[in-house]
C-alpha cells in the first residue's frame, strides 16, 4: 500500500469510528435502541461504572434511566483522541452531558471521558470495550433566553425524544416564510 493509500484509510478508519460515537450519542438522546445497538459489537462490554455489561443489557438499562430521570438529554463529544494498529483503535473522547431533569435540579451538567477500545470485524468499526469516567457534574446557573427566547429558539424545529425528531426528517427541507426571522435577546 503506498503513502497515499494509507493516509485515506487511516482518514476512512478514524471518521468511520468518530460516526460510530456521534451515533452513540443520537441513539441515547433519542432513545432508539436499534441505533444503540448498531455501535457495539455483540460481545462488547460497557463499564459505565453504575452499569456494567452487554449491549442489549446496557441499551436496556441507559434507555430506562433516562427515560425515568430526564425530559430530554444531549450527549456531547469534543476532544477526541484516536491509536489505530490495524483492525484495533484505543480512544479517548471527552464528553459533556446536558440533562432537563424530571425531579431535583431542573438541569444539570457533567463531562468525562470514553475509554474505547473499537475492532474493525467484517469492514465495520464498532465499540468492543467501553470504560466511561465521569470527571466533573454541577448545576448551571440561570439561562441566558426568557421563556419567550426558549419558545423563539425551538420554533423552526420540532425537538422529540423518538424518530418524530427533526433529526429524521428527510429530506430535511426549509420553510421560506422563516427567511429573514430573527428574535432579539
Amino acid at each position: 500500500m503506498s503513502g497515499l493509500e494509507a493516509t485515506i484509510r487511516m482518514l476512512v478508519d478514524r471518521q468511520a469510528i468518530r460516526d460510530c460515537l456521534a451515533t452513540y450519542c443520537r441513539a441515547v438522546d433519542r432513545l432508539d435502541r436499534e441505533l444503540l445497538l448498531s455501535v457495539y459489537h455483540e460481545d462488547a462490554i460497557d463499564d459505565h461504572g453504575v452499569f456494567v455489561g452487554g449491549p442489549e443489557e446496557f441499551a436496556d438499562w441507559v434507555i430506562a434511566f433516562h427515560s425515568r430521570a430526564q425530559h430530554t438529554t444531549q450527549h456531547i463529544i469534543t476532544n477526541h483522541t484516536c491509536d489505530l494498529d490495524g483492525d484495533v483503535a484505543h480512544c479517548e473522547t471527552y464528553w459533556m452531558l446536558a440533562a432537563m431533569n424530571k425531579q431535583g435540579a431542573s438541569l444539570t451538567l457533567s463531562g468525562g471521558r470514553y475509554i474505547d477500545r473499537f475492532e474493525r470485524r467484517g469492514g465495520r468499526w464498532a465499540i468492543a470495550l467501553r470504560k466511561l469516567t465521569g470527571d466533573w457534574s454541577g448545576a448551571p446557573g440561570e439561562a441566558l433566553l426568557s421563556p419567550e427566547g426558549r419558545v423563539a429558539l425551538n420554533s423552526g424545529a420540532h425537538a422529540s425524544r423518538d424518530k418524530s425528531d427533526i433529526s429524521y426528517e428527510r429530506p430535511l427541507r426549509f420553510d421560506e416564510s422563516r427567511r429573514g426571522y430573527f428574535y432579539d435577546i
